[in-house]
């Protein structure tokens, strides 16, 4: 579709289409550089063991049991919220005090590292990398309803989760994320607007380019009254670009606020934490503004394109809006 447009505005310009290659969205940071490590405690793991009839004996237990020590992200940071939950509700129960204070300073430190916890849990996991894999081409065309909408409302719960945890409310359920991942795991909408973005973006600027080289030369009508050739330009603005790229270009606009919007908030919210490795790739792909910005970018195309097209038209006296 905008390789047809681009030869199709050269065509009725009596110009040259010529195809440039879209510079393609970088691949999201390998997983073993978005993972962050998590500290272990140093206590004695008998000291938690002699808390007979205390949870937090069996959480320890679980953590330390073969299938605890390869938990997921998610898993892990479910254990970390247990932990920090049994080992509050332990504390009145505890009559040794060197042993109360190694459970306080467990307290405390758990719920330092939880924002490591959450982050792996989010970025570094295995299914927000099918959610951006690059492979599954283009945002849909015409597509029905909103590819996006259940993806966007898990991540408005996740993000106010998110939010909720890291200023120290812990008493929220994790139960609903594992069906969050599934869905990251099993669509693959946020790569598919970055391949279109890419797209939009050379397509755009071939057809500006085109259009500029037609401003360059004699005025497409004489003393601004339309002719034979401005009717033709004029239909197939309206009837390519009006009604076939504009209403994609909105469909990929409003992929990027229900999706790409909501990705950035949860990225910005861990910044703290965020790798080094991911912050330039997070700077290019989900930030909204900025020269690195591919969104930034397609606002500066479509932008463009408008403004010839306006430039174009106005030799007519057929400016749009005018």
């Amino acid at each position: 579709m905008m390789d047809e447009y681009v030869e199709r505005v050269a065509r009725v310009l009596d110009g040259e289409a010529e195809l440039s290659d879209p510079v393609a969205p970088q691949r999201m940071p390998l997983r073993r550089n978005r993972r962050l490590d998590m500290p272990e405690l140093d206590i004695d793991i008998l000291d938690f063991l002699s808390l007979y009839g205390c949870q937090l004996q069996y959480v320890v237990g679980e953590r330390n049991s073969v299938m605890g020590r390869v938990m997921d992200p998610l898993n892990r940071l479910r254990y970390e919220l247990r932990f920090i939950d049994a080992a509050r509700d332990c504390l009145p129960d505890i009559d040794r005090k060197s042993l109360k204070t190694s459970v306080q300073d467990a307290i405390a430190s758990k719920r330092e590292s939880l924002p490591v916890a959450i982050w792996n849990a989010t970025w570094a996991t295995e299914e927000i990398e099918a959610l951006f894999t690059l492979s599954k081409g283009y945002y849909p065309v015409s597509p029905e309803g909103n590819p996006v909408s259940d993806l966007s409302l898990d991540l408005d719960r996740l993000n106010n989760t998110l939010a909720a945890l890291l200023a120290g409310q812990l008493d929220h359920s994790l139960d609903y994320v594992g069906e969050v991942h599934q869905r990251w795991q099993a669509e693959h909408r946020a790569g598919q607007l970055l391949n279109s973005a890419s797209l939009l973006i050379a397509r755009l600027d071939d057809a500006t380019a085109v259009i500029r080289t037609r401003l360059g030369k004699r005025p497409l009508c004489f003393d601004g009254k339309p002719n034979n050739q401005s009717d033709i330009v004029r239909n197939m603005f309206f009837s390519v670009y009006i009604d076939r790229i504009q209403p994609y270009m909105s469909d990929v606009r409003r992929g990027q606020d229900a999706l790409i919007l909501p990705l950035q908030q949860m990225a910005e919210a861990q910044s703290g934490v965020m790798p080094e490795t991911f912050r330039g790739w997070a700077q290019r792909h989900l930030r909204q503004d900025g020269d690195a910005s591919i969104w930034q970018e397609l606002d500066r195309a479509m932008a463009e394109h408008t403004e010839s097209w306006q430039s174009l038209l106005g030799q007519c006296g057929l400016r749009p809006g005018a």
